[in-house]
């Protein structure tokens, strides 16, 4: 039996606003526990033009609370979070995690329970920070006669199409629009049937 249905879009989650954290991770089962606090804070973050990255570890930590053994571990720990986000379960995009103190125990500390310590910093402090969800928005480009331009239009605000500019000539018009991909699905069929088979479009990733 094959499962057939419309395809998935990739969705991003992300922060707008700044949030501070201040986890300790600790469990005693008798013999050796766990133990591993960080500190530090959680910002939004722009894409970087040379690396084409817009996550980032920054490692702010002096004075040695947490040993520099430990250091990689939370940022295996930041990697683990982005990879799932709290809200739908989607990558999340955008966002610095800044390191700026913590706490280790000399027998209790070790990489497992800094690595968890920070995955469970950063979903505490996600949420307080605002997040919301990304879509990836289309620019798309129509070209249809000019006596179908307000069913093109009416079907491009039904799909929350945002019209950029709008172009006439002789007998076609010409129209681009940023649509989000989630709703262009079985758009072709549409524009088809809305212009007697005579308009098109193309679509390219805007952002």
């Amino acid at each position: 039996e094959c499962l057939t249905g419309k395809p998935r879009v990739a969705f991003r989650e992300t922060i707008t606003q700044p949030a501070k954290f201040n986890y300790t991770h600790k469990k005693q089962s008798g013999g050796s526990g766990q133990y591993g606090r960080v500190v530090g804070q959680l910002e939004p973050m722009v894409r970087d033009e040379e690396t084409g990255k817009d996550t980032a570890f920054d490692n702010r930590v002096i004075g040695g609370n947490i040993p520099t053994n430990f250091i990689p571990a939370c940022e295996k720990g930041f990697n683990d979070a982005l990879d799932k986000g709290p809200l739908i379960g989607h990558p999340v995009n955008g966002v610095r995690m800044v390191l700026e103190d913590g706490a280790s125990h000399a027998v209790d500390s070790s990489e497992l329970a800094f690595r968890i310590a920070t995955k469970n910093a950063f979903s505490e402090a996600f949420a307080k920070a605002k997040p919301t969800i990304l879509e990836p928005i289309m620019n798309v480009a129509i070209t249809a006669p000019i006596e179908f331009q307000g069913s093109v239009i009416g079907g491009l605000n039904k799909r929350k199409g945002t019209v950029v500019d709008t172009e006439i000539q002789e007998d076609y018009f010409n129209v681009t629009a940023d649509v989000p991909l989630n709703d262009m699905f079985g758009y072709s069929t549409e524009l088809r049937s809305a212009t007697q088979g005579k308009g098109e479009f193309s679509m390219e990733y805007k952002e």
